[in-house]
């Protein structure tokens, strides 16, 4: 795979073929950092703080793992990191949308408040659960991945989805979020 090339030729100081890395994986990343923090601007800075620090590391990575593992625990724990000291909650000004004449005025407008409203269940809970629902729900991956993302064991993810799903359910019921 040319995955594996490149990261060869990177850690033989390449910086084309890291270029290459972070071209494949750089929407994954920002949309990892966008659903942690919530808003535009963190999230880019968050997801360049990631691959710089990717590009600090690329010796530290263990070839027998998938590098979008790895790379993905490493805007988990930055975006955990960047939380816990930037408490209270970001603002969602900058959601992210389709372009506007995709959709129509109305259509957009119900898109942007079930998008606030996804975003503040997300907030809502804490930043290893939250991890953990967007890596299950918005990067499919297994159970053992996101165990491995979050350094907890496959019972230990399985029980934070399920308090997080029980969480979010709860807000809807209760109305909350307007979702």
């Amino acid at each position: 795979m040319e995955e594996t090339v490149w990261i060869q030729r990177a850690l033989e100081g390449d910086t084309r073929a890291f270029s290459r890395l972070v071209q494949v994986y750089q929407t994954p990343v920002y949309n990892v950092t966008y659903r942690m923090l919530g808003e535009r601007m963190e999230a880019e800075d968050a997801a360049q703080e990631t691959f710089l620090r990717a590009f600090r590391n690329l010796q530290r990575y263990d070839p027998k793992r998938p590098f979008r593992t790895w790379l993905l625990s490493i805007a988990a724990h930055h975006c955990i990191d960047r939380m816990r000291r930037q408490r209270p909650t970001l603002s969602l000004d900058d959601v992210v949308l389709r372009a506007a004449g995709d959709v129509e005025p109305e259509r957009t407008v119900l898109e942007r408040e079930r998008q606030a409203g996804v975003q503040a269940l997300l907030e809502a809970l804490s930043p290893t659960d939250r991890m953990a629902v967007i890596l299950m729900y918005w990067h499919d991956c297994s159970y053992e991945e996101v165990a491995e993302v979050l350094h907890l064991t496959v019972s230990a993810v399985k029980s934070r989805l399920h308090r997080a799903r029980r969480a979010m359910a709860q807000a809807l019921e209760e109305g909350v979020h307007g979702v």
